[in-house]
């Protein structure tokens, strides 16, 4: 076998440490790619695969990259899921002796993307790491990007599926105990989106994991954080710093403090929930308009448009911190020129959280800089407005509030307002910030005066008219002339290189001219580069300082957002109560109402308790606006729980642990589940993981079935509330099935409510209102007509309605209510404990037998009115 080059030997020796990895691998202006590797990436990347002689007898497999615009193809990669290690020259190639030689400085993952064009700046990217033994699981989530690292641990499966919905992480690192504990990994990559990445064992080692833990953070012991009560959190912590030091090569000194937090501070929100209210994204576009937080979303900064973000995600369930956040709403609700004085300010303020990564990454450039120089200018501002607040949370902020002038007036006196992109060629430094600087820059400006009074010298001279002093990298400065005047050149001219049009010459006088300038110059880029690697280390050094004024800022923004919709949109300070009680007057979709152009939307109350009111059985026809209903009134409960005001008249909210809903259905063809099995599967996780403190959101139960057993299971879901430990439930639960209005006055704290329908002939209008009693009817074939269904069907589904009717079941229903309230109260009832009890058919009356049989046209007036006399006697 042929040997391979030096440099392919290199190649391997790297690649052998990153199997795992598509290596790009640095050769002057590209990134390449050789072998399997390039295989790969000129497939995903669709840039032509080529072939490089690497000392064997075929060419090796290769593509490239230019490195200065790779970033694209790098997130491409990482997006689909694989992981690109990044090797760079590490020495400078004019010191190298042999090859120059190269390492690996980062590798990136989905977890671990830091680069721009791949971060949606109103989203965080995480990274969690998952530790499992005995069915617990210690969970450790960061983003790199922002520096945010928190720490919890739960117990059971459900509750990791809870926080992997909450964080939406990109990536999951964990143990190999994870791995075979039976999680739905096909659930975690398509419903989570998150690539998992098992890693050995050794992250997870305790005493390892306690120890980096201390390191980063300068810790004696973990009792200081709280993290001593989180053993497993702490593990999952550690094995996560690891990976992140091994991948990104680098201190991380911008990882903020690790803060532990427990799961029971917040609403836990499932994913069916999030999908079904569409709260950060709607359902069917997956975009932010038409969102709960494209309503709310009225932010300036980044910062405050992920922290909004993360609030809607994970609402509050303790009455203080809930209070403390609606006071600051309210102070800047009240006072507009305060309001609207801070939100002008917050337009100029840049993504500090991220420029901090940056800087700690030491990949902040020049007007990276500037742009932290001006997103700080305004701080004292902010801060002189934050303290006309007396009390509160605003208060504390503008306490708390640093403005870092002194960065501020470092970075005023030292860089340029419009500097280059690039740090090593020089025109960063303003002139009085260092003096060795400017007297190089004067000896560089001199240099110019020199070449140009040599070049005029020589012209007269020679009496070449076109001559030119011109420089290049390769030759440095040369005299350029054509060959016109070739004839001209004098004798001392000493020819350098030769054109198709010209010759190219030096001078002694130009040669020592030119090594003054240079020299002058190399002399004026290394010092201008050294003086701003300084100036980026010192901002690092305070990197704590800059992450809490950058998080009272994105909380100022986000205050003033949640303001500023308030009062235009006419919200109103929800009060909070512990007793259960959610009495809303006057409430308003935000979503359906900010959608509607013009139109007015027609306001509801609702009334839940733990006593009378505990669940509303809502009838009425498709369309009319039950679903809309249901939605707002968890909306409004979920608005205020984040510390929002509410679209009504009045609110008061008796907090809820957890929302839950049950919103339509689509098949789940994919994993093999029907439109039904989907339906059952959320319920049943509803009535498992549901208490007295939840608020329960059903809608259409059962209808994915057949026409008796969907009615048997909704019955039976709502006995099951209603009887169970999971009474005081707040639940709404809408149906076409009017047989369940027998309930009401059969089962405790069980009320009928319907939406009001004005019929016009064969037509109907929908009123939206929501009012006392039952709905006799769905009219679904009226619903039919207004959606366009052929004149021809509707009437003949009329005649088909008719006939049916002759069946009517909801005489065996009345007596299935009276059954169950004859007998003695339930404590526990099975779900299907009414499966089949309304499966049978009603039996023929004795009237109805003689009105078949009865001669209408051969009866005279007196027979059949002594005969329909007979008729009612019996009924009676």
């Amino acid at each position: 076998m042929a040997k391979l080059t030096p440099m392919m030997e290199q190649y391997f020796q790297i690649k052998n440490k990153y199997k795992d990895c598509i290596l790009f691998y640095r050769l002057g202006d590209f990134y390449e790619m050789f072998y399997d590797d390039a295989l790969t990436a000129s497939r995903e990347l669709e840039i032509t695969l080529t072939g490089k002689n690497c000392g064997q007898e075929e060419k090796a497999p290769m593509c490239g990259v230019p490195f200065h615009s790779c970033e694209p193809y790098i997130n491409k990669l990482v997006e689909k899921g694989f992981r690109v290690a990044i090797c760079e020259q590490v020495e400078d190639p004019k010191a190298a002796k042999g090859i120059v030689k190269r390492d690996v400085i980062r590798v990136v993952t989905p977890g671990t993307n830091v680069m721009t064009q791949s971060l949606d700046e109103s989203k965080n990217n995480f990274i969690m790491s998952v530790f499992c033994e005995d069915d617990l699981f210690g969970i450790g989530v960061c983003d790199l990007s922002t520096g945010e690292f928190r720490t919890t641990q739960v117990e059971h499966q459900d509750a990791l599926f809870d926080e992997m919905n909450k964080f939406q992480p990109s990536e999951i690192i964990c143990n190999d105990a994870f791995c075979i504990c039976g999680m739905d990994f096909d659930y975690i990559r398509d419903k989570v989106g998150a690539v998992i990445s098992p890693v050995s064992s050794d992250y997870f080692e305790n005493d390892r994991c306690e120890k980096l833990i201390k390191e980063q953070y300068a810790l004696v012991n973990l009792e200081g954080i709280g993290l001593s009560d989180y053993p497993f959190g702490m593990i999952a912590s550690g094995a996560l710093l690891q990976y992140l030091h091994e991948t990104q090569k680098n201190s991380l000194a911008h990882l903020m403090e690790l803060k532990v937090y427990s799961t029971e501070n917040y609403m836990v929100i499932d994913s069916s929930t999030r999908r079904n209210l569409e709260l950060c994204e709607t359902l069917r576009e997956k975009g932010k308009k038409g969102s709960l937080l494209w309503v709310l979303d009225k932010t300036k900064t980044a910062m405050g448009a992920r922290t909004l973000r993360k609030m809607i995600e994970q609402p509050l369930i303790h009455k203080g911190a809930i209070q403390d956040r609606l006071d600051a709403v309210e102070m800047l609700k009240d006072n507009l020129m305060a309001r609207e004085e801070l939100r002008e300010y917050m337009n100029s303020i840049y993504d500090l959280e991220r420029l901090t990564m940056k800087v700690s990454y030491r990949t902040a450039n020049p007007r990276d800089l500037i742009s932290f120089k001006t997103s700080i200018q305004y701080l004292p501002y902010i801060k002189d407005i934050l303290a006309q607040f007396s009390k509160g949370v605003l208060a504390k902020m503008a306490e708390s509030l640093d403005t870092l002038e002194d960065l501020h007036e470092l970075l005023e006196s030292s860089i340029e307002e419009d500097p280059p992109i690039p740090i090593k060629e020089g025109g960063i430094i303003k002139e009085g910030f260092d003096e060795e600087i400017d007297h190089l820059k004067k000896a560089k400006t001199d240099g110019k005066t020199w070449l140009a009074e040599l070049e005029e010298r020589e012209r007269e001279k020679t009496g070449i008219k076109n001559l030119r002093v011109r420089f290049n990298k390769v030759f440095g400065y040369y005299i350029e002339v054509t060959n016109s005047y070739k004839d001209l050149v004098p004798d001392y001219y000493i020819r350098r290189q030769t054109l198709a049009n010209a010759e190219r010459y030096t001078t002694e006088e130009l040669s020592e001219l030119a090594r003054t300038i240079l020299g002058a110059e190399d002399k004026l880029y290394a010092l201008e580069y050294e003086t701003y690697v300084a100036i980026r280390e010192k901002l690092a050094s305070e990197m704590e300082r800059i992450q809490k004024t950058a998080s009272v800022i994105a909380w100022t923004d986000v205050f003033a957002s949640l303001a500023l919709v308030a009062e235009a949109n006419q919200y109103v300070r929800p009060t909070l109560n512990q007793r259960g009680v959610i009495d809303i007057k006057d409430g308003r979709h935000p979503v359906v109402e900010k959608m509607m152009s013009g139109e007015l939307f027609v306001a509801n109350d609702t009334l839940l308790d733990h006593k009378k009111n505990r669940v509303d059985i809502i009838t009425g026809p498709n369309m009319a606006g039950k679903s809309t209903y249901m939605r707002q009134t968890a909306l409004i409960v979920l608005m205020a729980q984040i510390g929002s005001f509410v679209p009504a008249k009045s609110a008061n909210i008796g907090l809820v642990d957890r929302i839950f809903t049950r919103v339509g259905a689509s098949d789940d063809l994919a994993s093999g589940q029907s439109t039904f099995m989907v339906e059952m599967s959320e319920v049943a996780n509803i009535l498992r993981h549901a208490t007295k403190d939840s608020l329960l959101i059903l809608d259409e139960i059962g209808r994915g079935t057949s026409t008796f057993d969907g009615l048997s299971i909704a019955w039976a879901v709502v006995e099951y509330i209603a009887g169970s430990s999971l009474a005081g439930a707040k639940t709404l639960f809408a149906t076409h099935y009017h047989e369940l209005t027998e309930l009401e006055g059969k089962l405790p704290g069980v009320n009928n409510y319907c939406i009001a329908v004005q019929e016009k002939g064969d037509s109907i209008i929908f009123l939206r209102k929501i009012i006392k009693g039952s709905a006799d009817r769905s009219y679904g074939i009226q619903v039919a007509k207004l959606a366009g269904v052929p004149e021809v069907v509707i009437e003949r589904a009329k005649e088909i309605a008719a006939e049916l009717e002759e069946s009517d079941i909801t005489a065996n229903t009345k007596n299935i209510g009276k059954k169950r309230t004859e007998e003695a109260e339930p404590v526990q009832i099975s779900l299907f404990d009414t499966m089949g009890m309304v499966a049978e058919q009603p039996k023929k009356s004795e009237v109805e037998e003689t009105l078949k049989k009865l001669d209408i046209s051969n009866m005279t007036p007196m027979e059949a009115m002594n005969q329909l006399y007979e008729l009612q006697k019996k009924c009676k």
